[in-house]
């Protein structure tokens, strides 16, 4: 698979440029609206309770995108804090309370121009009202060990998504891995948000240069918002609760559940007692 950095990327993949249809700017406008308020959240944002301390560390080349318009995106941060306080929270039901957690901070941040929706099987990111829906998910799945914990939703559809990524192909996850504690008591948490396989409408029917300039920016900007919150480890409340009484698994190792084909790889599986839920 051959990759572009974003200063390779040509203005106009082909010709002139083309006409820009309602289709097209609807998810440029709401995510340009969804930018300048983050920006206001993060300005007003007052101080508080920090638990643990947080260190963005995206790897290098964190945004990519293939010549087939594929796009593979991840941020990462480091959460220190005390062995006792993240085995309190290393539990499915916070694992569950993470996934919320970030779909609260996104509703946030745009103070609630952009909203999520749940069903039963799918979950909708929405402009305002449920028809401008510029996301849709498959339902989240989950796996956890005494080591990872993975969350992963598959992406179906939406306004943001161009015919050739929907279906299920890519998806959006949050993985969290944790370190040994060292001689202090201190342990680490790595948490990667990651969006892999994901075809943007955006650079399909308008231009590369223009998603690497508006939608890839405003994710990337949100995302370390995201992260720099867990500092307060104020995980919101499920929606759904379906791990409410659950512990760690035991018994026969297991492994994550599998991403379907796609480049670049899927995360590697964790050998150890996991179980598939």
């Amino acid at each position: 698979m051959t990759c572009t950095r974003w200063t390779d990327i040509p203005l106009w993949t082909h010709g002139a440029a083309p006409a820009v249809t309602p289709e097209g700017w609807w998810p440029a406008l709401a995510l340009a609206v969804a930018l300048v308020a983050a920006l206001i959240v993060v300005a007003r944002r007052r101080r508080r309770r920090y638990v643990a301390s947080v260190r963005i560390v995206d790897p290098a080349d964190s945004t990519t995108l293939d010549r087939d318009g594929a796009v593979r995106s991840v941020q990462a941060a480091e959460l220190t804090m005390p062995r006792e306080t993240l085995d309190g929270i290393w539990t499915p039901m916070h694992l569950e309370r993470l996934a919320r957690t970030y779909w609260r901070f996104l509703s946030r941040c745009t103070l609630g121009l952009v909203r999520v929706v749940y069903t039963s099987a799918e979950r909708f990111v929405v402009l305002l009202f449920r028809p401008l829906v510029l996301l849709r998910f498959q339902a989240p799945e989950y796996e956890m060990d005494d080591r990872r914990g993975l969350v992963r939703w598959r992406i179906d559809r939406g306004l943001l998504v161009s015919r050739r990524g929907r279906g299920g192909n890519g998806y959006l996850q949050i993985d969290v891995r944790r370190s040994a504690a060292n001689a202090e008591g201190y342990v680490t948490a790595r948490v990667e948000v990651e969006v892999a396989s994901f075809y943007p409408a955006i650079a399909s029917g308008i231009s590369r240069w223009v998603y690497a300039n508006t939608q890839s920016r405003v994710h990337v900007v949100v995302t370390h918002g995201f992260l720099r919150s867990l500092a307060r480890l104020d995980l919101a409340e499920s929606r759904v609760g379906r791990y409410a009484h659950e512990t760690l698994p035991e018994g026969p190792a297991g492994v994550m559940p599998d991403p379907p084909p796609a480049e670049p790889p899927a995360p590697p599986a964790i050998s150890r007692g996991s179980t598939r839920r």
